[in-house]
C-alpha cells in the first residue's frame, strides 16, 4: 500500500487508460509497475538520485518487458504511451522529494 497520499490517489497511466488502442489489462499491468515502484521507494527510503534512478530503472526494465505484451496484441509504447510513462516517473520523484531528477535518467534503460 502507498502511503504517500498523492500517489495513493494519483491515477496512473491516465491517457493509456482512456484510450482503446492500448489493453486495458496490460494498461493495468503498468499501472501496477509504477504503484510497486512507489511501495518499494517506500520501503528502501533512497538517499541519492543515484539510488532512486537504480529503482526507476529496474521498473523501466519492467516496462521493457511490458513492451513486449503490447505488441503482443497489435499494440505498442509509441510517443503517447512513452510520454505518459514519463510523466508518471516525473511525478513519483518529485513526490518523493526528487524535484531534481531526470526524467531521461529516470527511464534510461528503456527501449521503447
Amino acid at each position: 500500500m502507498i502511503k504517500n497520499k498523492v500517489l495513493a490517489s494519483h491515477y496512473f497511466l491516465k491517457g493509456m487508460d482512456n484510450d482503446s488502442y492500448y489493453p486495458t489489462h496490460l494498461v493495468k499491468k503498468g499501472q501496477d509497475l509504477l504503484k510497486a515502484l512507489c511501495v518499494k521507494i517506500e520501503a528502501t527510503l533512497p538517499k541519492s538520485l543515484a539510488e532512486l534512478y537504480i529503482l526507476t530503472q529496474e521498473t523501466t526494465d519492467q516496462f521493457n518487458e511490458l513492451a513486449e505484451e503490447f505488441y503482443e496484441e497489435d499494440s505498442e509504447i509509441e510517443t503517447v504511451a512513452r510520454e505518459c510513462i514519463a510523466e508518471d516517473f516525473g511525478v513519483i520523484a518529485d513526490e518523493y522529494g526528487f524535484e531534481d531528477a531526470d526524467i531521461e535518467e529516470l527511464i534510461a534503460t528503456r527501449d521503447w
